[in-house]
């Protein structure tokens, strides 16, 4: 890929098919660092397989995808947080037998992939307590340093997707991949998350994957929409939902997928 934009994620006509079905159809997308660009769409439309496309759990068939001007085309997934990039999931993955600080030092440990434990006994004393101050540093980002000790089945469902989001920052990425992050938040939590998106932003390329309109009108920079796999509108939010191809794609939809 030519004349990649440092610190940007690039998206060139990228295409997967499951069988005979197309999830995406030579997509292309540019997100910009220091920027939040959003991607929406009905269900079906292909946007959590765009996220495992850039993540390597999905190969594309066609296409280019790289960030900050490096190939991501053999990148598996466990060498992501080498090059700065981090994601969170749907669901929340916390780990029920590790304490909410020990969930964040797990996305601190860049040697996290050969087990936790197993990296953390190795580890000198110093380089622990580099790990456990990192994820202190990121639960005060996200409001929850006052969580570090409890367990995060003691926890309300916006208090486990606060550590969620502390055990991505930890790893203090430059590309940061969001999958559905208010999915269950109330109203006041989703006003915090965008203010905490935004902020994240600052210093960083971020990606976010959700349904909730009022959150990316709020928080995004760009808005791309997917509809049956391919790329319908991109641009600043307000212009982007008033397209008519895009409220097309949406009559009777419901998000998410």
């Amino acid at each position: 890929m030519n004349r990649s934009s440092p610190g940007a994620l690039e998206i060139r006509d990228v295409t997967v098919r499951f069988g005979g079905v197309t999830a995406l159809d030579a997509v292309s997308l540019t997100a910009a660092p220091r920027q939040v660009t959003g991607i929406i769409g009905p269900n079906g439309a292909g946007k959590t397989t765009l996220l495992n496309a850039v993540c390597g759990f999905v190969r594309p068939e066609a296409g280019q995808l790289a960030f900050d001007g490096v190939s991501l085309a053999r990148v598996r997934p466990h060498r992501l947080a080498g090059l700065g990039i981090a994601r969170t999931l749907q669901g929340l993955g916390l780990f029920g037998r590790l304490s909410v600080l020990e969930n964040v030092m797990v996305g601190a440990d860049c040697h996290a992939r050969a087990g936790f434990w197993t990296a953390l006994a190795g580890l000198p004393d110093a380089d622990e307590r580099r790990l456990r101050d990192r994820a202190r540093e990121a639960l005060d980002r996200v409001g929850a340093a006052d969580l570090a000790g409890r367990m995060p089945g003691e926890l309300a469902y916006g208090l486990r997707k606060r550590v969620v989001f502390a055990r991505a920052l930890a790893a203090r990425p430059r590309l940061l991949l969001l999958d559905e992050p208010a999915s269950g938040l109330s109203e006041l939590e989703l006003a915090e998350l965008g203010e905490l998106i935004g902020a994240v932003a600052a210093d960083a390329c971020v990606v976010v994957v959700e349904h909730r309109i009022d959150l990316m009108m709020s928080a995004c920079d760009t808005i791309v929409v997917l509809d049956f796999g391919k790329v319908i509108a991109t641009g600043a939010p307000a212009r982007v939902l008033t397209d008519p191809a895009v409220t097309t794609a949406y009559l009777g939809a419901t998000g998410g997928g």
